[in-house]
């Protein structure tokens, strides 16, 4: 009997040991199975957390670029320390784009110019302006003869474009009208379709800004032979853009047609011109807004094509030549021949010269009339001939 209670006693004790260790084990599953579920549950969220920390970073840094470093949003000094930042979608900066300054493409500025109000009272006072666009290689000799026709005018009648080399600065001083006026540029190459491609640049450049209402292209050996007040006149009183456009018989106008244009573009339908052109925004858009002509000249009009000679006044006499005078405010002598016009340098510079750009007794269409005033600008000046021109006396140009 004993024996049997001893026998007993040890097989109690040997069950307990076996549960003890069995519940041991049990639990230790299941906490391993809880910790590994908040291990995977923190692994597998962790990914998702680190993206949205990164992308709230990013959109925080997009955010402090869009205000400090974007190129059309300005910044203006406030007192020491502070600064005040200018609201890139407020309807001042929408119409009148202080910096010139902008990372579009052509495409995009194209886009951009092109915008017509359907509305066509202005929610702000207008003030029609003149945009003076400056095509040029490099400096321009003039400007000392430009500020000081532009002095003492109204700024709200003017605007200043200047289209050159890319890595070129124009270097004027913070004072001058020039100062801070040059657009996104690229580079040039005379006689080809880069020259129209920056021409369309300068345009859509100033349409931005919403008060340009006339658009003269000038270069930099271009000077005015009016005053300010007398150009601004004859040219916001104008129902006529100024774009020469003429029908050339010989070699250098129609011996430039090539018959891959056709149909789009005939024998018959094919002009000449300077292309110192003057121009209404009307015009300025329609040119801005081409695509399928533009390309034709691109892809035909090349090497002694000169497409600057003939896109635009062949474009505009296709199928806006109702709003064009067929001719040039902006003189020039072509009597020397070759393919460059005759140079003014400083012996040309005299009272009598500079009063025969102005009237030489011909007249000039304007409007519905005819006025002496045929030319408003002259070129091409040698930069040799700025001295005597500031010498001469403000009654002979008038400024």
């Amino acid at each position: 009997m004993l024996c049997e209670m001893v026998v007993f006693k040890d097989l109690s004790v040997g069950l307990m040991k076996v549960v003890y260790v069995l519940i041991v084990f049990v639990t230790g599953i299941v906490i391993g199975l809880m910790s590994s579920s908040h291990v995977d549950r923190y692994f597998t969220t962790q990914p998702y957390s680190l993206d949205r920390i990164r992308a709230s970073a990013s959109l925080d840094s997009m955010y402090k670029s869009s205000v400090t470093s974007d190129p059309n949003c300005s910044i203006r000094s406030s007192g020491v320390g502070s600064c005040v930042t200018e609201d890139c979608l407020s309807m001042e900066s929408f119409r009148f784009p202080k910096n010139l300054s902008h990372r579009m493409t052509d495409e995009e500025l194209f886009w951009r110019g092109s915008l017509v109000p359907e509305k066509k009272e202005y929610p702000f006072d207008r003030m029609p302006k003149i945009a003076f666009m400056f095509l040029t290689r490099g400096r321009l000799p003039f400007v000392p003869l430009w500020e000081r026709f532009f002095k003492g005018q109204d700024v709200r009648k003017y605007s200043i474009y200047v289209h050159t080399d890319p890595m070129f600065e124009l270097g004027v001083a913070n004072t001058s009208v020039f100062y801070k006026r040059q657009i996104p540029s690229q580079a040039v190459k005379w006689g080809s379709v880069s020259l129209v491609d920056a021409e369309r640049r300068l345009l859509g450049n100033a349409l931005l800004d919403f008060s340009n209402e006339r658009f003269v292209l000038l270069s930099e050996s271009c000077i005015p032979i009016h005053n300010f007040p007398t150009i601004y006149k004859y040219l916001v009183n104008s129902v006529y853009s100024y774009l020469d456009s003429y029908d050339d018989p010989s070699k250098y106008g129609r011996g430039r047609y090539s018959r891959h244009m056709k149909p789009d573009i005939r024998l018959r339908d094919w002009r000449k011109g300077s292309q110192w052109f003057e121009m209404h925004r009307e015009l300025a858009i329609k040119i801005i807004s081409d695509t399928k002509y533009y390309n034709l000249f691109h892809k035909y009009c090349t090497e002694d094509c000169y497409p600057d000679e003939h896109y635009m006044p062949t474009f505009v006499h296709m199928f806006h030549g109702s709003l064009n005078a067929d001719r040039t405010v902006t003189y020039v002598d072509w009597s020397i021949g070759g393919p460059h016009p005759k140079s003014f340098g400083p012996k040309d510079i005299t009272d009598s010269f500079m009063k025969s750009l102005r009237n030489n007794g011909t007249t000039c269409s304007f409007n519905k009339g005819t006025t002496p005033v045929c030319y408003l600008f002259a070129r091409k000046f040698n930069e040799t001939a700025l001295e005597p021109l500031l010498k001469l006396d403000p009654e002979v140009l008038g400024y």
